[in-house]
């Protein structure tokens, strides 16, 4: 069972129904602005303009306080939790409709929805949309469509900020882009430097170049994913830091001037620019710094004229100390969970009440009070991706899916249950799994705790990955920065040996199902071999393969031999070890107990045709049935090493060889484009290619060959 947008409070809000009727008194610190109204109009009816956990995080705290939700869909996502969560649903057709702004507005109107929540991603950051919705008569739950083009546009923010005196990076924001004039803009700046499209976000369209040589290259690369993404491809160059943190402050600003900052949130942790854990407060901030942090942070939001949830992004500098601003987030964050846990507030009823013209329900000294005493909370985001290979995206459906039990201080915003798609066509992000502890150890402790209870088994996943990072040492002890994960590879990549008793688990999950199917269950041929005849006790052989997950190294190949020898009681051999007289069970359809002489093991076991995938003692473990050495010359299996292969689903973008063409390794070879990320696949050693075979625009599944090259012995 998984939970679907579960937000759990230790206090009740419904003191926010009646937020109108407090006094101003009371409140404090209150600028009217001229003309404002001081008794808003409550929303009836929502329509969600995005899908996932968003949607339903949106929908639920919605439907709290009485107002009625319209959901969106696409073909895709037609059996989502999100578009089944509301009797109001609308399909939008086609995968790239969630971007269709006018027909979501034509789609509001005819269902009678008095506003549009754009969620996060899609059309939240869109100042036109923004600007069509009010002129459409529609409320946009988000902040006027002039404060999202200012601060959309980095190199018009930059500007602004200076003007307000909030601390900017030193770089080159102006308009001149031709590739030899931001090279020189790169040398005056100095190396390292950060290219950066001026309408990103996401990570989307960044590059990194480290010395001149590389600029061009790394420019046209993130100008090549700026406008595939953004349909824009202007750039600004700006100083990288070598040693940064990633550090913001949520703020949250009226229609009466009140603008306040709800904590700073440290998103150093990232892969490929994008945040995979947050928490909040930051730890090892001095006070006087952190002060600082949110009144300029707010003095950003007023420099626009903001209105509702914004993040105002700083770049923390670990070796000087100083901060400076790099871009605001005008919308509601993918972390915004982390706030809510260190605040106890309801950011989402937040939006609403200020989108109905109210006032902010509290002032920046109720706030502090409120962070001081609620401790520390971190967020960890579960994507469906392979971290082994750069972290590539996966898909495919969830097979299983086994959550965490979910507490006042452990909290699940999920879009999807077991049996549903992670799609292609969308980000892979399955879930957020957030944690609130007294001391940030506590919060630590926790998360490892329910990451080690988080089952999924289907598409890969980063959750081993984010138990590495839980109690990898320099974070515990908060040495953060934005490269951990590139400085500690060795140390976050390093690949257990799997233990006898995992692979006898194996086997046994194997020889449970097929005695309860009284045969033999026949996969690729030969994975099962049965020694002797008939169904009376006799040893099986099972042959299991342990792929090297980042595509390069060998398979880990092993041979389990199971024998029964009496109801439930089997003899093992795994290797050099033997396991005598274990009895085992199946507990479930997906759980086997077994009892071995030294211990007993409870194991979730999933088979998806020859993947096996084991959950034990809190780790996964990922399994191929193989056939035997020996047959695969007799089955005619090809060998495929000579072949580059698609890393997951996805369409051909460009091809960069020709057939005949020699190549060097890591040289380009395709650039493929999947789940909104560009990714560029290089020659894994030098050669010949032979054969191209798909072409720009070619839709690919994971596996496919989209290059081979010419046999060794044929070059």
């Amino acid at each position: 069972m998984t939970v679907l947008s579960t937000l759990r409070r230790p206090r009740p809000l419904s003191r926010l129904l009646n937020h109108h009727a407090v006094s101003l008194s009371r409140r404090g610190n209150r600028t009217h602005a001229a003309g404002s109204s001081s008794h808003p109009k409550p929303l009836t009816s929502v329509l969600i303009a995005n899908r996932g956990e968003i949607a339903l995080r949106v929908g639920r705290t919605a439907a709290e306080y009485g107002i009625r939700t319209t959901t969106l869909y696409t073909e895709p996502d037609a059996r989502s939790q999100h578009a089944l969560s509301s009797p109001f649903a609308v399909n939008l057709g086609d995968p790239t409709a969630y971007l269709d702004g006018d027909h979501i507005i034509e789609v509001a109107k005819s269902e009678g929805c008095e506003g549009i929540h754009p969620g996060y991603g899609f059309l939240s950051e869109n100042s036109e949309f923004a600007r069509k919705v009010t002129e459409a008569g529609l409320v946009f739950i988000g902040p006027p469509h002039k404060a999202i083009a200012a601060m959309g546009n980095k190199s018009e923010s930059k500007r602004i900020m200076t003007a307000a005196n909030v601390p900017c990076i030193p770089g080159y924001h102006g308009s001149e882009q031709d590739p030899q004039s931001l090279r020189e803009e790169a040398e005056k700046i100095g190396y390292p430097v950060l290219l950066k499209a001026v309408k990103g976000g996401g990570g989307k369209g960044m590059r990194i170049a480290h010395t001149d040589s590389e600029f061009l290259d790394r420019l046209d690369s993130a100008k090549s994913e700026a406008r595939s993404s953004f349909g824009d491809d202007v750039m600004l160059v700006e100083k990288y830091i070598t040693t940064p943190r990633h550090i913001e402050v949520q703020v949250f600003a009226d229609k009466f001037g009140n603008c306040v900052a709800l904590g700073e949130r440290d998103c150093s942790i990232q892969r490929r620019h994008q945040k995979i854990l947050e928490e909040s407060p930051a730890p090892h901030l001095e006070e006087t710094v952190r002060q600082d942090l949110w009144d300029k942070a707010r003095k950003a939001a007023l420099a626009v004229g903001y209105e509702g949830a914004g993040t105002v992004e700083f770049i923390f500098d670990n070796e000087t100390g100083e901060f400076f601003f790099m871009e605001m987030n005008t919308r509601l964050q993918v972390e915004h969970p982390v706030t809510e846990m260190v605040t106890g507030e309801d950011l989402v009823r937040w939006q609403l009440i200020v989108a109905e013209g109210g006032e902010l329900p509290l002032t920046q000294g109720e706030i502090e009070q409120r962070i001081g005493q609620r401790g520390h909370a971190i967020e960890a985001r579960i994507y469906a991706e392979n971290p082994d290979m750069n972290f590539i995206p996966d898909s495919g459906k969830l097979l299983h899916l086994r959550t965490p039990p979910i507490t006042d201080t452990v909290r699940i915003d999920a879009g999807f249950v077991a049996g549903d798609e992670v799609s292609s066509y969308y980000d892979p992000m399955i879930a957020k799994l957030i944690v609130q502890g007294p001391t940030r150890q506590a919060a630590l402790q926790k998360m490892s705790a329910a990451l080690e209870a988080y089952e999924i088994a289907g598409p890969i996943t980063n959750i081993e990955f984010l138990k590495k990072l839980c109690v990898s040492p320099a974070f515990v002890a908060g040495k953060l920065e934005t490269g951990y994960i590139h400085k500690h590879r060795d140390e976050l990549f390093t690949r257990e040996v799997t233990k006898p008793e995992v692979l006898a688990q194996a086997a046994l999950g194997l020889h449970l199902q097929e005695l309860s199917n009284l045969q033999t269950i026949p996969v690729s041929g030969f994975t099962s071999i049965t020694v002797g005849f008939g169904d009376g006790y006799q040893e099986r052989a099972y042959h299991f393969a342990e792929a090297a997950l980042d595509g390069k190294g060998k398979s880990v190949e092993s041979t389990i031999k199971v024998r029964q020898t009496s109801p439930g009681t089997f003899d093992i051999s795994v290797g050099d070890a033997d396991f005598v007289n274990v009895t085992s069970t199946r507990v479930s359809a997906s759980s086997i107990r077994s009892f071995f002489p030294h211990t007993r093991l409870d194991t979730t076991f999933v088979r998806d045709e020859d993947n096996i995938t084991l959950f034990q003692h809190g780790k996964q473990y990922r399994l191929q049935l193989a056939v035997p050495k020996w047959a695969e010359k007799a089955l005619g299996i090809k060998d495929v090493t000579n072949s580059v292969l698609a890393p997951m689903p996805c369409k051909v973008l460009r091809v960069d060889v020709e057939e005949g063409q020699e190549v060097k390794k890591d040289q380009a070879l395709v650039v493929i484009e999947s789940m909104k990320m560009e990714t560029v696949i290089r020659s894994p050693h030098d050669g010949k290619i032979a054969k191209v075979v798909h072409k720009a625009g070619d839709l690919c599944k994971a596996g496919t060959a989209l290059v081979e090259f010419v046999e060794p012995s044929d070059a």
